[in-house]
């Protein structure tokens, strides 16, 4: 079947669309014009504001689009779906909000002392893991996904959590954590391997795990999550097979490789990008030393 038989709101949420831009016109306000009521501002940079707009736009793709009426039919496209939301819109986010507006939202009373216990990188490198983890555990992921207050809850629990978990290592306002050489590629490996076993058990199941993807009842309550209920009445659907040929199980797989790929990517990305800081710092200060004339009279003495 094709997906135009859900309608235009299902597959485009113009409201969505509505809010995501409310959102980006607040952020050009604060950060633009309205920025010199804030006493340690800073102009914004044309790599932020870069940042901003691309995650605002990924976000809607992965949210607003086809793809959140696929995530309910397809398990692989809901792993690609979660992949990008919190392995890539979310550093985007953090990269893309200036330090002095990260500052005025840490600083705030209810803020500081969560943010900064949050944010300590074994907390923060647990928490979302961890979460990530239960979430996909049978039991809890079928009750998500069919009950419409556990799946916004689950949602914005895991943004958040992937706000902590990517703060030590892009850490654009907070000087008072530690995470710097080594430690840093400890964390990306840590990370990587702590959620391996979540998508081990979604790769090796020998049977598929989640209901909504396999029982007609629980799919029909998973499509109402973003099927506006007027356009399900009268269809009668008895799973994803109607609109795929990939098998359950073959579709279960294939999210958990997608998830664990996408996670390897971006991991690999930043051990790069650590790596190119060392080089560049190692070579600055080969580069001072050579032109220190300390250093030249001392050798030529």
């Amino acid at each position: 079947m094709p997906l135009g038989i859900f309608g235009f709101m299902a597959l485009w949420s113009p409201f969505f669309i509505l809010a995501l831009v409310f959102i980006t016109v607040v952020y050009f306000l604060v950060t633009v014009k309205w920025r010199t009521s804030f006493r340690e501002s800073t102009p914004l940079t044309g790599k932020e504001a870069a940042y901003f707009i691309v995650a605002i736009l990924l976000l809607y793709a992965i949210k607003g689009s086809p793809v959140e009426v696929m995530s309910t039919i397809l398990f692989s496209a809901h792993m690609t779906q979660m992949a990008l939301l919190y392995l890539v819109v979310t550093p985007l986010i953090i990269m893309g909000i200036p330090n002095w507006v990260w500052k005025e939202i840490i600083n705030l009373p209810v803020v500081k002392p969560i943010f900064k216990f949050m944010t300590k990188p074994l907390i923060a490198l647990l928490s979302f893991n961890v979460v990530f983890s239960v979430y996909h555990i049978p039991l809890v992921f079928d009750h998500v996904r069919t009950d419409v207050t556990a799946h916004g809850l689950a949602t914005v629990i895991l943004f958040l959590l992937s706000i902590v978990m990517w703060w030590p290592l892009l850490n654009p306002a907070d000087e008072d954590i530690d995470l710097e050489g080594l430690k840093r590629i400890g964390y990306i490996l840590g990370s990587a391997v702590l959620l391996t076993p979540a998508c081990g058990l979604i790769i090796f199941a020998e049977n598929p795990l989640y209901a909504p993807y396999y029982d007609p009842e629980a799919f029909m309550q998973s499509l109402a999550l973003c099927v506006p209920v007027d356009t399900l009445q009268g269809m009668t659907l008895t799973g994803p097979e109607l609109f795929t040929s990939m098998s359950t199980l073959n579709d279960q797989q294939l999210g958990g490789v997608i998830m664990k790929i996408i996670q390897e990517i971006v991991f690999g990305v930043m051990l790069f990008n650590l790596f190119f800081q060392w080089y560049r710092k190692d070579m600055e200060k080969q580069e001072r030393l050579s032109y220190d004339p300390v250093v030249d009279q001392t050798r030529t003495e």
